[in-house]
């Protein structure tokens, strides 16, 4: 029986890309300063997150690019982290279904990434009052970010709820799926945002177009364990 559920954000709630493209803009501004031309700074920096948002060093990647290498990146790196979007459009439908699946089961989120840059996503999403709990993984130490079974756990414990009794939904197979299924959850894999194309490995429990789709499906068991006689006892 599923009595919680526990939610990504980035590339699950929301297109991450909305929220790299202000931080971006934020950092080709900042290094106005130095003399470097902001418009031919955002295009380096998009061109090197194209291939692979977190693999670091992108900043570092696009001043090289532009022939800037000697520009301090520290300032550029704190326009980063301090970018603080007004508002993010959640993928269609999600806070409406989130409403109304919270109203059968609590909801949780377990998202890796600095504190502060993801509850400022949070926030302009306007999801936070969706969870019981909200679990960044970089709060322990980035060695405890999924598939790390760490946060996982935590949320768990606030919920008061055990693993074979929680479903987990996320966009990254090595992360999503690989973290809550050593603990025994399943997992629903969602294929969008970035990841989207990679190969179902390890697999899911259910592998599906859209955060929608998961929670229809989540749904759906619920109505069937409802509506399941439940096992006489003993006497």
């Amino acid at each position: 029986m599923i009595r919680a559920v526990l939610f990504d954000l980035d590339d699950t709630l929301f297109d991450q890309r909305q929220w790299l493209d202000g931080a971006w803009r934020a950092v080709a501004t900042r290094a106005a300063a130095w003399g470097l031309d902001p418009d031919a700074l955002l295009r380096a920096l998009r061109d090197v997150a194209a291939g692979g948002s977190d693999r670091g060093g992108i900043i570092d990647g696009a001043l090289a690019q532009i022939g800037a290498s000697a520009t301090p990146v520290a300032p550029l790196l704190d326009a980063f982290h301090t970018y603080t979007p007004t508002r993010l459009e959640p993928y269609r439908g999600v806070p409406a279904a989130l409403d109304q699946l919270r109203t059968r089961v609590p909801l949780g989120l377990v998202s890796d990434g600095e504190p502060g840059v993801q509850l400022a996503k949070l926030a302009a999403l306007g999801l936070a009052p969706s969870f019981t709990t909200v679990v960044l993984s970089d709060e322990y130490g980035r060695a405890h970010r999924k598939p790390d079974p760490l946060p996982f756990r935590r949320a768990l414990g606030a919920l008061d709820v055990d693993a074979n009794h929680a479903v987990f939904v996320g966009d990254r197979p090595a992360k999503d799926v690989a973290g809550p299924a050593a603990l025994g959850m399943r997992a629903i894999r969602v294929r969008t945002g970035e990841w989207r194309a990679t190969p179902d490995d390890p697999r899911a429990w259910q592998s599906v177009d859209s955060v929608l789709d998961a929670i229809a499906l989540i749904d759906r068991e619920l109505d069937g364990a409802a509506t399941r006689p439940r096992a006489a006892s003993a006497r």
